[in-house]
This record gives C-alpha cells, structure tokens and sequence, in this order.
C-alpha cells in the first residue's frame, strides 16, 4: 500500500474511537480501501528516551537513536513485546507522514468525541510529523466493512498473579493475598473514580479453568469499567468510550441498554431465545480459553520478580543515588535484605528494572478478540470456535493492543502508588473489622462482601 502526505482535507477520513495514556485512537471511516479497517495512533506529545532509557534498552535495535516517543514505542512493542507475546499477536503498526494542517483539523474534528477531562490534560501535538498506522482489529482484514459481521471484545486484563517477593513490607504484607486490582478498586471508589465495586477477580481469568474464566468474564460484562467494551461492525456499542472511567457504564447495564445489546447480537448469533447475551460470553470465553492468550501474558507478567517493592532499590542503583526506601526503613531484617539488591552490579540491576517494566507493559495492556460467523464449506486462516448452544462456528483473532512502553522515571511513582492503594486498602479493611464504617463510608455502603474474602 503506498502511503503518501497526510493533508487538512484527509482529516474528514478519520473518526474518534478512544484514547489512553498519551495516545488518540483514530479510526478510519473514508472509502480508500488500501485503508480500510485500519487505525491511526497519534501521541499528543512527549520527549524523546532519556539518557537512562537509553541505557535500559540499548539492545532493542535503533530505539536509542529514536527522535519521537512514537517511534520508540513502536520499536519496542516491535523488539521487546512482540517476541514474548508472539508476533502472531502483537501489531507494531508502520508510519506515515501527516502534515501539521491534518493533526489540527483532526484535533478541531474530533473534539466533541473526547471526554472533556481529557481535552483539558492532554492536547495533539501538532508539530509532529508522523503518525502510527495499525490494523483496526475490531474487523477482519480480508473484504470491505460491509461483506461480514464482526463483532469483538476489548478486555483489560490486569494483573494475573499475586506477588511473592521477599522484598515485600509487613505493613503491606496483604497483596501477597489480595490482588491489586481489588485493592485499587477500593481507592477508586473512595476518590469518586467509579460509582461502584467490580466484583470481576483477575485470578479467575488467569486461572486456565474454562468456569473461572467464565466468570470473570461476566463480571466484566456486568460492571465493565473501562476493562471491558464491545465493538460491532467497527463500532463501540458497550463499555467506555475511553480515557478513563465513564460512569454511566460502571453500574449494572440498564434495561434499556441490555435489550439494544441484546438486539445487536441477534443478527451474529442465531439463538432462538432471548439468551444472545450469555451465548456471546461463552464464545469470548471459548475464544481466550481455546487461543491460550491468557497464559502468555501470564508469562510475561511474571517477569517483575522482585515486586516494585525489590524493583525500586535497582532503580535507585542506576541513578546512582542513595536509595530514599532505605532511609525510611525501620525493618533490620527487610533493609539487611534490600542491601543485597544495592550490592549489584549496573547490569544487573538494569535486568531487574526492564523485567519489571517489561512486566508493568503486559500487566496494563489490553487484549481485542474479533469473531465473526464461518461461512459453510469455506476455508478459513483464523481460529475457529463452535459455540455449542446455537451449533454455530466461528473464526476468531485474538491480538495484544495497547504494548506502550512504561518510562523509567516513572519508578517511584509507580511504588508511591501501590504504596497508596495498599495503604487506602488496609485502613478501610481494618475500619469495616472494627465496625467504625464512618471512617470509610463509600466501602461501607457500596461493598457486599468483607474486604478480607477478596
């Protein structure tokens, strides 16, 4: 496909599909079919690797020479991700040039879509000159949007395992047994982030039994959040626009919103009562169950070894700066085992921060499953599921998105944070044991079970 100068005029081609971190998800909605089902991501703004960066990755080929964030992303998802995820998974995209007059009219088009939080904090970078040009994997690639139905699930997995590290605190000793996902979701609800508790346990989708992973998948369905959204036909019809929590999708879906759903799915999935919702779960389920997905981001994840609670020691290693955790470690026996991560060699402790970067990437990222329905005594190169309760078979693709490289300043915000959640997690656990529900009233009245069965 040749691909020339994106100009003012081409910016009527593209519409808004969502956004996350600092990059806007175009979709492409003009009649050009080399274009067709792709997408476009373009980074508001954002520096070039800084000098540690480029020593983290210095063997990832020409990310060190990078003049864009954009490209250095690529590069990494292409080097880094690709080869542990498997490339049959992972889309690094290819650029294109896009002129300064395309990025404002997009920026100016685009406005109405973007929720307004988002506008106010991050803005298009209009000086940039290219733009990331990736396959839209809500559709298939092969014919034009209107041949096949194509429905697919967006799913934001978390992390899938709970910590073991030996570098772990006391004081935060409980997300050995508890996920951060339930934990963060308590500090979301008393900060107004969302209106009500999930009830969705990343362990089950993680835990390779196909009734787990069932309910985990309900779960999401019944409280999406922004970790779980259903595209049909290209289109967002359930869950979050994106950047963020919308809550008018946090709560159980509505009547009226359940049925419409449940009227999309009819023209997929040839039930003959009204159980379209729950057959569509079980061919997701089916689907990640089958691809063996979920158990390669596992892999992956699995990489931070050490829990930010080891990985920040290795931080303050490569900085050459004395270690601020230490200081306020009042635990001889934790600092005498810290003290073994600061003996390390730069080597070495540039290994421990990757792999946990590394793993923080899989443990944000997201997974798009596509299905359509197998047309008879057509041969296929995608996957396929049979869906047992209509008797129908499906293909099916099953891809890793949103790979961005996690930046390495960003370490002690990234253990000041879990810091917090664990923190928020246990003064609330411990204000619902001893019944003074005033200290912590959001949990109080919002959560049906007791914060220590999570």
């Amino acid at each position: 496909m040749a691909l020339r100068l994106w100009l003012a005029e081409d910016a009527e081609e593209w519409a808004y599909r969502g956004e996350g971190a600092a990059n806007l998800v175009l979709g492409y909605c003009g009649s050009s079919p080399g274009l067709r089902g792709q997408g476009v991501v373009r980074e508001p703004g954002s520096p070039v690797l800084t000098s540690h960066e480029r020593i983290l990755w210095k063997d990832v080929d020409k990310i060190g020479e990078c003049t864009s964030k954009d490209i250095a992303g690529q590069l990494y998802a292409l080097h880094v991700m690709s080869p542990l995820l498997g490339a049959e998974h992972v889309d690094p995209g290819m650029h294109v040039a896009v002129s300064e007059e395309f990025l404002r009219s997009v920026e100016k088009n685009i406005l109405d879509n973007r929720p307004s939080w988002r506008v106010d904090a991050a803005r298009v970078n209009t000086l940039c000159d290219s733009a990331l040009l990736m396959s839209d994997h809500s559709f298939f690639p092969r014919g034009t949007l209107n041949e096949d139905l194509c429905v697919a699930i967006e799913i934001k997995p978390k992390c899938g395992f709970l910590p073991f590290s030996k570098f772990i605190k006391r004081e935060t000793i409980v997300k050995t047994r508890v996920t951060r996902f339930k934990m963060h979701q308590v500090l979301k609800l008393h900060e107004g982030q969302i209106s009500w508790l999930s009830e969705y346990d990343p362990l089950d989708l993680f835990s390779g039994s196909r009734d787990r992973m069932n309910q985990a998948i309900r779960a999401l369905f019944h409280c999406p959040q922004n970790n779980f959204r259903v595209f049909f036909n290209g289109s967002l019809v359930f869950g979050a626009l994106g950047g963020g929590m919308d809550k008018d999708v946090v709560n159980d879906i509505s009547h009226e919103k359940n049925e419409a759903f449940e009227n999309m799915l009819k023209t997929v999935i040839q039930e003959e009562h009204t159980q379209h919702v729950q057959s569509f779960l079980e061919l997701v389920g089916d689907a990640i169950f089958n691809s063996g997905i979920i158990d390669r981001l596992l892999e992956v994840q699995k990489l931070d070894i050490f829990d930010i609670e080891g990985a920040i020691h290795a931080y303050y290693n490569i900085i050459s700066q004395p270690c601020l955790i230490c200081q306020n470690l009042n635990d001889a026996d934790l600092l005498n085992r810290c003290s073994s991560i600061h003996s390390l060699s730069l080597e070495e402790s540039l290994k421990i921060v990757r792999g946990y970067l590394i793993a923080t990437t899989a443990k944000d990222c997201s997974i798009m499953v596509s299905f359509r329905p197998r047309q008879r005594n057509v041969t296929s190169d995608f996957g396929s599921v049979f869906l047992k309760s209509t008797g129908q078979t499906f293909d099916y693709k099953a891809y890793f998105i949103d790979l961005d490289m996690k930046h390495f300043r960003k370490m002690p915000y990234y253990y000041e944070l879990d810091q917090k959640i664990v923190e928020f997690y246990v003064n609330a656990e411990s204000a619902l044991v001893n019944g003074i529900n005033s200290a912590c009233p959001c949990v109080a009245q919002n959560y049906s079970l007791s914060l220590s069965e999570c």
